[in-house]
């Protein structure tokens, strides 16, 4: 028992001894504010259109206020396994020194379908690497930006009813409940900013749905979508499933449909590949739940070309 105050003294020491080598060492291991103004002006000279920065580990966006206001930037819990399919180079900023960074594991997931383009450039402890992202789609339609020229209603199941939601220049507004409108807004979905659709379902029979006219075909149809923040977590006899879809509207044919169980979280995907012969048509997107109080959804439509690399 004499030896037990012996071993805790010996473990403060080692503790206190640890604490001071890591205080002494994290001024070595954290950029100053010229390290990122350098890669800011790195980034200006040499990004193009097209471009976007992937932050790692991702909850070091200090690098916000001074990378270029043009360049995307991603920093969120999923920026090793997203597709960003919309960016044809992806500029790594990273801080490899960082205790538990694990670059190994975002390297396990980021790197399949992508090429870097030259080694990495370093200021200070940054170290900024381009990717030639071989997941890249081109895209010939998104809902999000085309929701202006949307036709918009709310469709009665049972009668066939249609009632306009009327464009007021921001957002399809229609009756009832104030969060019965359909607008392209930056909503949290699994902690991450997601760019989606907000169509909130009305409840019980009744279909909110956007009609979009002249889509063009594409290799590929994709339907993503996701419950709203701590929504996605509701369960029980008051949360039902969150139904929403993607129909030819003349022919009435469904083309993508997911159904969003109580419970589920993070974001959900389907994806269509083109058939032969198909053309320009109307998209029909809906969504649908009867009961719809805890059923946030949020969505998004693209019509997508083929992968950049073959696989992707």
């Amino acid at each position: 028992m004499r030896a037990l105050p012996a071993l805790e003294l010996v473990a403060l020491v080692v503790a206190g001894l640890l604490a001071l080598v890591f205080h002494w060492r994290l001024p070595h291991t954290l950029p100053d504010e010229e390290d990122y103004r350098q890669v800011g002006k790195h980034l200006s000279a040499h990004a193009r259109p097209g471009d976007a920065v992937v932050l790692q580990p991702w909850w070091t966006d200090r690098a916000r206020l001074y990378l270029p206001p043009t360049l995307p930037l991603w920093s969120d819990v999923h920026n090793a396994t997203r597709d960003y399919v919309e960016a044809e180079r992806l500029w790594v900023l990273s801080q490899p020194l960082l205790p538990r960074s694990d670059a190994a594991g975002f390297a396990r997931d980021f790197l399949p379908g992508r090429t870097p383009e030259g080694p990495p450039v370093r200021f200070g402890t940054l170290e900024l690497t381009a990717y030639r992202n071989g997941r890249h789609r081109h895209e010939a339609f998104r809902a999000t930006r085309a929701v202006a020229s949307a036709q918009v209603y709310l469709e009665d199941l049972r009668s066939g009813e249609r009632t306009s939601c009327p464009w007021d220049g921001k957002a399809h507004r229609c009756p009832g409940p104030s969060h019965l409108y359909v607008a392209p807004e930056w909503r949290e979905v699994d902690f991450a900013p997601l760019r989606c659709l907000w169509m909130h379902a009305p409840g019980g029979p009744v279909r909110l749905v956007a009609e979009f006219p002249d889509v063009p075909s594409s290799a590929l149809l994709r339907l993503e979508a996701g419950i709203v923040g701590e929504h996605a977590v509701q369960k029980g006899p008051r949360v039902t499933p969150a139904h929403l879809g993607v129909d030819d509207a003349a022919t009435g044919e469904a083309l993508l449909q997911l159904t969003l169980a109580p419970g589920t979280e993070g974001l959900e995907r389907v994806d269509r590949p083109a058939r032969p012969r198909e053309g320009p048509r109307t998209l029909k997107v809906w969504t649908q739940s009867d009961l719809a109080e805890l059923r946030w959804d949020c969505l998004d439509v693209a019509a997508l070309g083929a992968p950049a690399q073959e696989g992707y």
